[in-house]
């Protein structure tokens, strides 16, 4: 992410505007808003493999499942993040809004220059939202996913995948997700 520079800060409503207009996505912390980079081919072949692989498996529950230009609100509009996937299944999510509240799963592809960002402080903003019970982190250079889970008390609990044969089951959706199927197509 590089920071965008400003006299002063944007306010929440400020920066969904300047969302609307806007050629890239920027993320929004504090009131300083941040481009995100593009992503690589293999990156994009496994937000795509996921979204097919979610939304296959959710059917016609009440559930959704968004890719990237979908914002997360978090900490009632002081943080937007553009996940690379989020699903919700609260149906007060509005889908004609440009954001959701109450994601169940967030999902981050991770790359060099985000990794950091995403283990660190994302994951800490994202643990301060009741509703989430789950954060994926999926490496694009091997078979490996990890899988923070919500327990009591706000622990989270990690579980890791490993290899072409694995297989990740996100409990908060009772979805299984075969690495093999994740990383269809990606050439490492």
């Amino acid at each position: 992410m590089i920071a965008l520079s400003s006299n002063q800060p944007l306010t929440p409503e400020e920066y969904l505007e300047f969302e609307k207009t806007s050629e890239i996505r920027h993320e929004y912390i504090d009131g300083e808003i941040y481009a995100m980079a593009g992503g690589t081919g293999n990156h994009n072949i496994i937000c795509t493999n996921l979204l097919i692989l979610l939304r296959s498996k959710l059917g016609d529950s009440s559930c959704r499942t968004y890719i990237s230009d979908m914002k997360v609100n978090v900490n009632e509009s002081k943080r937007f993040f553009h996940p690379d996937l989020v699903v919700t299944c609260d149906k007060t999510d509005d889908p004609k809004l440009s954001y959701i509240n109450f994601p169940r799963v967030i999902i981050e592809v991770l790359s060099p220059s985000t990794e950091s960002f995403d283990r660190g402080s994302k994951f800490g903003f994202y643990r301060s939202i009741p509703s989430l019970q789950e954060y994926i982190l999926v490496n694009a250079d091997r078979h490996l996913i990890e899988c923070f889970r919500r327990q009591k008390q706000d622990i989270w609990l990690l579980q890791t995948y490993e290899g072409s044969e694995a297989i990740t089951h996100i409990e908060a959706l009772d979805i299984n997700a075969p690495l093999s199927e994740v990383y269809a197509t990606v050439d490492f």
